[in-house]
């Protein structure tokens, strides 16, 4: 995701909120709050005047934005509870712009459009709401409006309204851009935040304390609808002594290999850590413990067929494999232990092998 590329993540930024932002549908509710009130004082402004039809207009107005308040109270629409308010707020301020009340001070109101609709909505709609928007107000501004509508405003407000409004409006989008973009970095920045901690630096597979919270969260699942799953608890032979003969740099490389192979052997449902050092760990979601006995020995096949290069001279390597299945009700830490049992009998018979758990009854 680009971080400069804010129209293609409104749809992710609005699934997002940083500390301190006013979710939409709230901002929505509080501005029907404060604006229901308002639009009656204008209405009893109106009928004080004597003037029955806009009166009965501004509380339709008013009476329509509760509904889309209670409505979205009520169901938990989101869009269409914005939808409806651009649509009500929209056709409320051109109707207070065309009918010019009180004596065509009420225009003035046209200026909390711009913030309002870019705020609540996407920069693609606040674009094409600003922009009809002011075309709408130059046409009404026009000759053919004041004609058609018979507007009091007199030539020098038009120009100044028209220039004010325009320059308030690339403001807004300004801003808006400005305050997206801020968005989406912190969003950006706290989705590496979690990456970091949740995965291991070297070798990009989960850390320890992912894989355990993975492992107690298909551990919850196995005590809700009893499918089983396996773990292979591995360690690279030897691995001490690669280091101590070729250096650490080439060690790392050892830790790579055997990291890229674990991923191409896994399915996308199971989990592979680097557990530790040298040890790495792959949670095998509903998966039998003769099946996690075949998975462990094509992974442990594919890291014996490989090397790493060095100084023109290859560099083979091996994996011991301890496999376990969970049993009855049985924690993760006893799970774990009998994977490391069985890992420890792998090295003890001769490295570069695969065991699996001691059979139940001896747990």
């Amino acid at each position: 995701m680009k971080q400069s590329d804010v129209r293609t993540t409104d749809a992710e930024l609005s699934q997002f909120r940083v500390k301190g932002e006013i979710p939409v549908p709230a901002l929505i509710n509080w501005l029907t709050l404060a604006a229901v009130p308002l639009i009656f004082f204008y209405t009893w402004r109106s009928f004080q005047q004597d003037n029955a039809t806009t009166g009965t207009i501004l509380a339709a107005f008013s009476i329509l934005l509760g509904i889309n308040a209670l409505v979205h109270l009520a169901v938990g629409h989101k869009t269409l509870q914005r939808r409806s308010f651009i649509i009500l707020i929209t056709a409320l301020f051109s109707y207070m712009a065309i009918r010019a009340l009180e004596n065509g001070s009420a225009i003035i109101w046209l200026f909390a459009y711009p913030p309002i609709i870019f705020y609540i909505s996407e920069a693609r709609i606040g674009i094409i709401a600003c922009v009809g928007g002011w075309i709408a107000t130059l046409l009404l501004f026009s000759p053919l409006g004041e004609y058609l509508f018979e507007t009091p405003y007199s030539g020098q407000f038009r120009l100044s309204m028209i220039i004010v409004l325009a320059f308030e409006m690339v403001t807004c989008y300004i801003l808006d851009q400005s305050r997206r973009r801020s968005k989406l970095g912190l969003i950006k920045l706290a989705a590496e935040f979690e990456y970091a901690a949740k995965h291991d630096a070297l070798t990009g597979l989960a850390n320890r304390r992912e894989a355990l919270e993975q492992m107690d969260s298909e551990h919850e699942r196995y005590a809700r609808n009893g499918r089983g799953f396996s773990i292979l608890l591995m360690d690279i032979d030897l691995f001490k002594h690669i280091n101590d003969t070729y250096g650490h740099q080439v060690g790392d490389e050892i830790i790579m290999l055997v990291a890229k192979t674990l991923a191409r052997q896994s399915r996308k449902v199971d989990t592979t850590a680097r557990w530790g050092g040298e040890e790495f760990l792959v949670l095998l979601p509903e998966t039998s413990i003769e099946e996690a006995m075949a998975t462990a020995e094509r992974i442990r096949q594919a890291v014996a067929a490989q090397s790493a290069e060095v100084d023109r001279q290859q560099v083979s390597t091996s994996i011991s494999i301890g496999v376990a299945h969970i049993h009855g009700a049985e924690s993760i830490d006893r799970l774990l232990q009998r994977a490391d049992e069985a890992l420890y009998q792998a090295k003890a018979e001769g490295r570069n092998r695969t065991c699996r758990e001691a059979p139940a009854n001896t747990v």
